[in-house]
């Protein structure tokens, strides 16, 4: 399984291309719609989200609320398209109106205009933006849909936003559903209130939060992923896929970094038996993967996003054209994006889990796979 996004910020709209998908799996307009919607909630939300009400157009591989296992090709138009027209059409020579010519600071903004030699940096600003993102996260409710006909759940929520944290584990067993009910995406009512006082406090200051979110893969069976070859490693896959999201600088599975400063034995889980159960593991330090392959357990993911670098009071730069100090352009932004990047993290997530889930039961239709992981499943409790 294969996929591919296109489209910029203020362009005619995202394409997603999803390829190597099988038929049979219910996937409605309605449904992707959801996930985009929960996307553009969360509080610390810029003006953009006043504008876009994201709607998916299905423009191939599905039909009847079925897909075919042709690509799926899906289409979210950009309503501020038709406000930006005029002010992104060229003066004459070529240059836009809205020319950018100062970088922001830990933006694509300047490493992307010297790499592609482009003096308008709105050329390199309208793709790096996660505006992006909202395709992948129409092609993660495809994911999500398969997954769930085999009974695996992918969930996300948020753990922190700047100083304000949950406990140190603490999941209570509702999480997903109170995380919801959530303007930050935070299960812990108290954690929520102070989260989004905080952010209120960086909007008053013209600065950004930054924060963490975790993601959880629900009844995932063992075996997705190996150790033969470094490409084929979940978490490695996993841990590119949440990279590749906007602003993501770290990323942990399980213990995650907390590992190195423990001794072995208070890091790996003990391995029980039960004949109902099969194997298992009375802990999860490990993250539900070892050695690359998921192992049974719950898949436990967590990334780490900076604060985003459109500051409204911003900071220094250079000037492209005269070569002299300035401040960085400003453009519209959000103050915290990290409730919205836990539902991206969903979507990457799903998607990679999807496609090793592919990779291991293979098939062009959903029978063909139902069956293959009917087999395994017999297999897998009689070892």
């Amino acid at each position: 399984m294969r996929w591919l996004t296109a489209g910029e910020s203020h362009g005619r709209g995202l394409l997603s291309i999803l390829e190597g998908f099988p038929s049979g799996i219910p996937v409605s307009a309605t449904g992707i719609d959801a996930e985009l919607a929960r996307r553009q909630a969360g509080f610390g939300r810029g003006g953009r989200m006043k504008i876009e009400k994201d709607r998916v157009q299905i423009l191939a591989g599905i039909r009847h609320g079925f897909t075919l296992g042709s690509p799926i090709g899906l289409l979210i138009p950009n309503r501020d398209w038709d406000n930006w027209q005029e002010e992104m059409s060229p003066e004459p020579g070529g240059v836009s109106k809205r020319v950018v010519t100062r970088p922001r600071p830990g933006h694509a903004d300047l490493a992307g205009a010297m790499k592609y030699a482009r003096r308008d940096l709105r050329d390199i600003l309208e793709r790096s933006s996660a505006r992006e993102t909202a395709a992948k996260v129409a092609l993660g409710a495809c994911a999500k849909a398969l997954l769930l006909l085999f009974g695996i759940e992918v969930q996300g929520m948020v753990r922190q936003i700047g100083e304000v944290r949950l406990a140190t584990g603490e999941s209570p067993d509702d999480w997903a559903a109170r995380a919801e009910e959530s303007p930050v995406r935070c299960p812990d009512l108290d954690a929520s209130s102070r989260m989004t006082a905080d952010i209120e406090t960086a909007r008053t200051k013209g600065d950004t939060l930054g924060g963490v979110f975790e993601i959880r893969v629900l009844g995932c069976p063992p075996g997705l992923g190996s150790h033969v070859q470094a490409d084929r490693r979940l978490d490695g896959r996993l841990a590119a896929a949440l990279m590749s999201i906007p602003a993501i600088k770290g990323v942990e599975i399980g213990l995650g970094f907390a590992a190195a400063a423990a001794p072995g034995s208070l890091v790996h889980d003990p391995i029980g038996y039960d004949p109902q159960r099969g194997f298992f593991r009375p802990s999860n330090r490990a993250g539900g993967v070892e050695g690359g392959i998921t192992n049974g357990e719950e898949l436990v993911l967590r990334a780490a996003m900076k604060p985003i670098p459109t500051l409204m009071h911003p900071l220094p730069s250079v000037d492209l054209q005269s070569k002299e100090p300035d401040r960085a352009a400003v453009e519209r932004s959000d103050v915290c994006a990290v409730p919205a990047a836990s539902v991206v993290g969903e979507a990457a997530v799903a998607l990679e889990v999807a496609a090793a889930f592919l990779d291991k039961f293979g098939g062009d239709s959903r029978e063909e796979i139902e069956a293959n992981y009917a087999a395994y499943r017999r297999s897998v409790r009689n070892f």
